[in-house]
C-alpha cells in the first residue's frame, strides 16, 4: 500500500510572483508610482535630507504600494464595513483635493520666480542662505550664488550681502562660505561684499540684513534684489515686505532637477507654516 504524498506547501517566492501576475493595470500603476516615490525619498535621506518634501513622498509611496499589493484583503474589509468604506473614499477624495491644491500652488510659484525688470537698477543684492556641507555651498546654494554673481555683473554699483548663520555640524557661517565662493569663483571684490552670519530662517535673513545695509548707506526704501531659489521667491517677497523692504525685487535661481519636486513640495508646507506663524 503506497503512502499518499503530502500536499505541497506554499512556496513564498512562487506565490509572490503569482500575486504580481494577478495585478491589474491600476494596481501596477500604484505599485510603480509608489516604488518611484519611495526610491526618491530613500536616495535623498541617504544624502542627509530629512524634511516634509522627502518624508511625505516616502509615506505616500508606501501607501500606494500597500494598496496595490493587498488590494484583495482591503476590498474584503471594505465590503464588511459601511463606515470603513466611507472613510476610505473620503480619504482618497481628500488626497485628490490636496494634489489639486499643490498643482495650483506650483503653477503660482512658476509665475512668481522673478520679479526684477531687466532695466531696474538696484542698490544692493541680498543672497539668502541654504545648506552648506564641509565648508562648501550645497548645489542649491551654489545655484543662488551663481545667479547673484550674474546679477552683480550687470549691476556693478550694487553691494552684495550674503545672509545665513552656522549650520548644524559646521564651523563657518553660511554668510562667510557664500562670500568666499563669490570671491573665489566669480571674482567679486571684498569691498562689494557684506556678510550677515547669525540668521536661521528667511525672516531672520531679511530682518538682520537690513541694518547692515543701512550702515552702508542703503535705506529700506531703496531698490534691493533678493536672490533665492525659484520655489522660494513668493514667500521671500512676502516676508521682505513684512520686514520693511520698500522696493524688494525677488530673483529666482533654478532648483537642481534631482530635488526640484521635493523642494517645491516642502515649500508648500513652508508657506502654510509662515502664514500660521505670522511671518507675512
Amino acid at each position: 500500500m503506497h503512502k499518499l504524498s503530502p500536499a505541497p506547501g506554499p512556496v513564498p517566492g512562487r506565490d509572490a510572483v503569482a500575486g504580481l501576475r494577478r495585478l491589474g493595470p491600476l494596481q501596477w500603476l500604484g505599485l510603480i508610482t509608489g516604488a518611484v516615490l519611495l526610491g526618491d525619498a530613500v536616495v535623498l535621506m541617504a544624502r542627509g535630507m530629512f524634511n516634509l518634501g522627502v518624508t511625505l513622498p516616502a509615506v505616500l509611496g508606501l501607501l500606494f504600494m500597500a494598496c496595490s499589493l493587498w488590494r484583495s484583503a482591503i476590498a474584503r474589509r471594505l465590503r464588511a464595513s459601511a463606515w470603513l468604506r466611507r472613510a476610505w473614499w473620503l480619504g482618497w477624495a481628500a488626497l485628490a483635493m490636496w494634489l489639486v491644491s499643490l498643482l495650483v500652488f506650483w503653477a503660482h510659484l512658476l509665475s512668481a520666480s522673478s520679479g526684477l525688470p531687466p532695466d531696474q537698477p538696484v542698490q544692493a543684492i541680498v543672497v539668502l542662505g541654504s545648506a552648506t556641507r564641509d565648508g562648501q555651498p550645497s548645489l542649491t546654494l551654489a545655484q543662488r550664488l551663481d545667479r547673484a554673481a550674474e546679477l552683480a555683473a550687470r549691476q556693478p554699483k550694487a553691494l552684495v550681502l550674503t545672509s545665513g548663520g552656522v549650520d548644524f555640524g559646521e564651523s563657518e557661517s553660511e554668510g562667510a562660505i557664500m562670500a568666499r565662493y563669490l570671491q573665489q569663483r566669480h571674482g567679486l571684490p571684498p569691498e562689494r561684499l557684506l556678510m550677515e552670519e547669525r540668521s536661521t530662517s528667511t525672516a531672520l535673513n531679511l530682518a538682520w540684513s537690513l541694518p547692515l545695509l543701512q550702515a552702508r548707506g542703503v535705506e529700506p526704501q531703496a531698490a534691493i534684489a533678493i536672490v533665492t531659489s525659484d520655489f522660494h521667491t513668493l514667500r521671500a517677497g512676502w516676508i521682505a515686505e513684512r520686514s520693511g523692504y520698500g522696493q524688494a525685487f525677488t530673483v529666482g535661481a533654478p532648483t537642481p532637477v534631482t530635488i526640484r519636486a521635493n523642494a517645491w513640495l516642502r515649500e508648500y508646507f513652508a508657506v502654510i507654516s509662515g502664514w500660521v506663524l505670522g511671518e507675512f
